[in-house]
């Protein structure tokens, strides 16, 4: 059975995040549906750089059965600003973090989304973590690397869209296996 992962979209999120899972996770034959945060534009997100994307679906349709942990294996937020914001500004996002993450699903952030969305939501006590630098200062609680992309436990957070590539390939070995990460890393060159 594939793993089903939802990654979600806000106005402003950063693009390469965005994008580099979405494509990667594909190659490894992991089902990747994306969501915009709000229904508006019909479905289209614009990111922080003037590129839009159609999302798969909404947040406001997935609200239900279809947004339970039991729906998913990982959820991931891009990040960027003002996307990071948005995605935190979110109360039905963050309610169900909060379930992915005492479900033990994988719940996954890069750049700012792991010190604006996950710290707030409490999803990093007592973890290791990164992020985009500088925001770590906003964090407490929790210990920093400076690595690109840190894995404890069920969170895994990663620094940049320079990045981004590390970051997807650390989610296929947790997802379905470290020969698949090791495969794709091979097929796109990282």
């Amino acid at each position: 059975m594939s793993k089903k992962v939802v990654l979600f979209l806000a106005e402003g999120f950063e693009e390469v995040e965005a994008v580099t899972p979405i494509d990667y996770l594909r190659r490894a034959g992991i089902e990747v549906i994306t969501a915009a945060l709000e229904t508006k534009n019909g479905g289209t997100v614009t990111g922080a750089h003037a590129v839009s994307v159609l999302a798969d679906t909404s947040l406001p349709e997935l609200c239900g059965a279809r947004l339970k942990p039991d729906a998913w294996d990982a959820v991931l937020l891009p990040g960027g600003m003002p996307g990071a914001s948005n995605l935190a500004a979110s109360k039905e996002l963050g309610t169900f973090l909060k379930e992915m993450a005492g479900a033990g699903k994988l719940v996954s952030a890069i750049c700012a989304s792991p010190a604006v969305v996950l710290f707030p939501l409490g999803l990093l006590e007592g973890k290791h973590f990164t992020c985009f630098p500088g925001m770590e200062k906003q964090v407490s609680g929790a210990r920093w690397s400076p690595d690109p992309v840190v894995c404890d436990g069920n969170i895994i957070t990663s620094r940049a869209a320079g990045v981004a590539g590390l970051w997807a390939a650390a989610l296929i070995e947790k997802l379905i296996g470290r020969q698949e990460a090791a495969d794709l890393k091979e097929r796109v060159l990282l």
